[in-house]
């Protein structure tokens, strides 16, 4: 088995990870995550390869890396992570009573015998809040929870009391999707459980 490492420092990714199984080190991407796109797709596929790239090419033996980024999108607008807790509350505002999509884009990079190859995709789920007073923002924001996380919210955590329902991968939601990343790293020939 060749070392499995994830380019995230995100919890939730790994606890991810974790849950089904695999063994693998985390390597945090040194890469900044700056938005310089509208497409919301588009936008977490390059974060993703970037943040994958930046780990990847600083090791030299046989190896896969995985990389992954979020956002939440409103209307086609990228909503990323809050920059202060008023920034939490206005998007918490942006988001109660609707529907909003959140994106991951994900990359795996893996070489092999001096071969590489890599592949990125994006999965997108659709998440509905229930509305929201401006009370329960307040509280929720002054909890911190939402301040390290696209659209200012954890499905994972206390977040959970807002949605009213979600259509897609739920594990997409919290940073990734796990079903859609064992199938394409399958597709590449990688078994990522022994």
């Amino acid at each position: 088995m060749r070392k499995i490492i994830l380019a995230s420092a995100s919890p939730r990714r790994r606890e991810l990870l974790e849950q089904i199984g695999v063994s693998f080190e985390v390597c945090p991407s040194k890469e900044d995550e700056l938005i310089t796109g509208n497409d919301p797709g588009a936008t977490v596929e390059e974060l993703s390869r970037r943040k994958c790239r930046e780990v990847f090419s600083g090791i030299g033996e046989d190896v896969i890396v995985i990389g992954a980024d979020t956002v939440v999108a409103l209307d086609g607008k990228i909503l990323g992570k809050p920059k202060s807790q008023a920034d939490a509350a206005h998007m918490l505002s942006l988001l109660r009573g609707r529907t909003h999509q959140v994106f991951t884009g994900v990359t795996v990079m893996s070489r092999e015998n001096g071969r590489t190859e890599s592949v990125t995709f994006h999965e997108t789920t659709q998440v509905s809040f229930y509305p929201m007073s401006d009370r329960e923002i307040e509280s929720y924001v002054a909890g911190g929870e939402p301040m390290d996380k696209a659209g200012a919210y954890g499905i994972q955590g206390e977040g959970a009391v807002f949605v009213r329902e979600i259509q897609g991968d739920y594990s997409n939601v919290v940073g990734l999707p796990l079903a859609r990343l064992y199938q394409e790293m399958k597709n590449m020939g990688i078994q990522i459980k022994e």
